[in-house]
């Protein structure tokens, strides 16, 4: 018997230092990634600038192709009328409230709001916008509402957009 328990004391020691010498070996691999979360994927779109530096781009406005010129200085979206119409957003003479100050001078605009735009796979949801007659604006501006909600920085005729 003691033959017995001797050796059972012999197995079990001899076990326990097999497997802790296997943990040990498994433990010493790096442990890969960890998979990204939602807060670390994220999308970037690179705009080239045109021949005179501006920034145009297409963006998707509540599903609807719709073209802008990236303009920084814009506090808003501004939408010209032709293009408010194309989505559907119809402003009467009464709505236009808004005292607007432009290089072109002072004029008043509608307030309207997008439920979304999209720009290659940056997308911003429930976003002010305005409004002007087709008069004081030629090409729609994609303004600071859109802008303050993405980081975006210029470098060198490049404008990154990252989300």
């Amino acid at each position: 018997m003691v033959a017995a328990a001797v050796g059972v004391v012999h197995y079990v020691d001899h076990s326990t230092k097999s497997s802790a010498a296997n943990t040990m070996t498994v433990n010493a691999k790096p442990a890969p990634p960890p998979p990204p979360t939602a807060a670390q994927s994220y999308r970037t779109v690179t705009l080239q600038s045109d021949g005179g530096g501006h920034f145009r781009v297409e963006a998707r406005v509540d599903g609807r192709p719709v073209d802008f010129l990236v303009d920084t200085g814009a506090s808003s979206i501004v939408l010209n009328e032709k293009s408010a119409a194309w989505l559907g957003i119809h402003p009467a003479a009464r709505d236009y409230t808004v005292r607007t100050q432009t290089a072109n001078g002072v004029g008043t605009a509608a307030r309207a709001r997008l439920n979304q735009i999209e720009v290659n796979g940056i997308t911003v949801r429930d976003i002010d916008a305005l409004v002007v007659p087709d008069e004081a604006l030629s090409m729609n501006l994609l303004g600071m509402t859109f802008l303050s909600r993405v980081r975006w920085t210029h470098d060198r005729g490049r404008l990154v957009l990252e989300q």
